[in-house]
């Protein structure tokens, strides 16, 4: 790990902060703004720049990004936590214990600040038994002791290092995922342009317009109710938010399914003028419920841009995570997602990823050898000697744990032609359904829960099979993701989305061209560095559009 830790901390309030080196030299002391230029200077110095520790990012570089600050290396002890223990609970006293090889549950209780609790000594900051003192997890004493608080975190960042450096990948992995946390406080402050008129549009085409009290709001409700209820004849109590009365609705017009899940409906949509009207209701009694006024009022700045917490890990696989409709968005909201004056959105959706980093990550040499087709499917059917949608539905059918039924066939194929990635597969799921934790590419615990029927562990089976190619695939979005946020920083652009496999960039439009550019390189150097160089190819549609719907065709 290149260049000397520097550890960063701030008050609960993030108002005062310190920034302690190696040995417990206080390098600055004081506002948020402060810091950000000491850190700034720092980075533009001769030499190799420090790498920021903090104990997570949120209360660490939220400030500084508040106060305008742009960093680029860190190490976030959050992060590095999960990816050595796995889960999301990386609250400060667990990753203390696990840095010091100390059973976390084992982990002295936290003062509640009852009455009755026992007064820890403030003096005492590691216990005789190695473990944190609870009353260092209290803002008081963070608040009296930053610069200790501080230095604490240096400790534990040279423990993590030692403790990934163990695992292939472990600590680039580390500084990625670190990385990551940075990107989320950044997106989480800067937020989504949204035109907020447009939008305003779309939600009274779908929800119906803005009510001025509850009666209307009923009335409203009442009208969207209709275009369902009005082919009903005789049967207007019928309540649609009810799942088994729709149901057995459903059931009486000759639509028989089990449930009413809209992917379970739409095969039926022409069978009856019902189906197709339910479906379309619920498309907008979603948005009136979930992305209506009360969204928009609540997510939507003055400035128009929609903002919601972000996080770099969900605590499973470790996917990127976002509230407020980020990560969830309703296709026809999308219009009103659009660049502001004078700039342009750059879009980018990796293309089959799962499939090619399971290229990547099982080192199949005739996988590999599939991938440098834009359509990686197609070639897979030649090979295999099976129509395309055959084809897409074995590779999907081994990374998800359909082994029988229609794929059954086709995996005996790839079985053949793809020995080593069929056999990582497997040994992935076989290692679920032994209760054991799977580890990604780059070094992530996935764990289990051990016991339960034969179902249960065939399920967690199907769920380690997937989590190390989509662990490894989130791995390769977040390296991406960072790759591309400092390259486009020269051309004031700024990544404004990460939906899964999709990048949305924010970027002036007389940069639209090197924008582009520098996503499309920042994918390839991302993928190289990455895997090391295998011989994979990894593609991205690339679009430069006004309107985020702009980017499907």
């Amino acid at each position: 790990m290149r260049g000397s830790l520097h550890a960063v901390a701030f008050d609960v309030a993030g108002q005062h902060g310190v920034i302690v080196a190696e040995g417990g030299a206080v390098l600055a002391d004081g506002s948020a703004a402060e810091l950000a230029a000491v850190m700034h200077r720092a980075e533009q110095a001769a030499g190799e720049p420090p790498r920021w520790v903090w104990w997570d990012a949120a209360t660490a570089a939220g400030p500084i990004a508040r106060a305008g600050g742009f960093l680029h290396r860190c190490w976030d002890l959050a992060e590095a936590h999960r990816l050595l223990v796995g889960g999301f609970d990386a609250a400060q006293d667990r990753v203390w214990a696990v840095a010091h090889g100390l059973d976390p549950d084992g982990a002295p209780a936290r003062r509640s600040d009852d009455l009755f609790d026992v007064i820890d000594d403030d003096s005492v900051v590691i216990r005789p038994d190695g473990y944190l003192n609870p009353v260092c997890l209290q803002p008081h004493w963070q608040r009296a002791n930053l610069s200790e608080y501080a230095a604490l975190a240096l400790t534990v960042a040279r423990k993590q290092l030692a403790l990934l450096a163990t695992r292939e990948r472990g600590a680039g992995t580390g500084a990625s995922e670190s990385g990551a946390a940075l990107l989320c406080v950044e997106l989480t402050a800067h937020g989504l342009p949204i035109d907020r008129p447009t939008m305003e549009l779309l939600i009274t085409e779908h929800a119906g317009p803005r009510p001025a009290d509850e009666a209307q709001a009923r009335q409203i409700r009442a009208d969207r109710d209709r275009g369902v209820l009005d082919l009903l004849p005789g049967r207007s109590s019928i309540d649609l938010r009810n799942p088994v009365q729709v149901r057995d609705l459903l059931r009486s017009l000759g639509v028989q399914v089990e449930d009413t899940r809209a992917w379970n409906l739409e095969p039926y949509r022409d069978t009856h003028p019902v189906v197709g009207a339910l479906l379309d209701w619920r498309k907008d009694e979603r948005i009136a419920t979930t992305y209506g006024w009360q969204w928009l009022d609540g997510h939507v700045g003055d400035d128009g841009r929609l903002r919601g917490p972000w996080t770099a890990c969900d605590g499973g696989a470790g996917r990127m995570t976002a509230g407020a409709g980020l990560h969830s968005l309703p296709t026809p909201l999308r219009p009103g997602v659009a660049a502001a004056d004078g700039y342009v959105l750059v879009r980018a959706d990796l293309g089959q990823v799962e499939p090619r980093v399971l290229a990547v990550v099982s080192g199949d040499p005739a996988f590999a050898r599939a991938t440098a087709a834009d359509d990686l499917y197609a070639t897979v059917a030649r090979q295999l000697n099976l129509e395309r949608p055959a084809a897409k539905l074995a590779v999907l059918a081994a990374m998800y744990g359909q082994t029988s039924g229609p794929a059954a066939e086709a995996l005996r194929r790839m079985d053949r032609t793809y020995p080593r990635a069929m056999a990582y597969l497997r040994a992935a799921a076989q290692r679920g359904e032994a209760g054991e934790s799977v580890t990604t590419y780059g070094g992530r615990t996935v764990p289990v829960t051990n016991g339960g029927d034969q179902a249960h562990r065939r399920a967690v089976g199907r769920f380690t099979r997937n989590a190390v190619v989509q662990g490894a695939a989130a791995e390769l979005f977040k390296a991406w993701a960072l790759t591309a946020r400092n390259a486009l920083r020269p051309l004031d652009a700024e990544v404004v989305l990460c939906l899964h496999d999709e990048l949305l960039v924010h970027a002036p439009a007389q940069h639209a061209e090197a924008a582009a550019a520098a996503v499309q390189e920042s994918l390839e150097a991302a993928a190289r560095r990455w895997s090391g160089a295998a011989p994979v190819r990894f593609v991205a549609d690339l679009r430069v559009i006004r309107r985020w719907s702009e980017a499907k065709d």
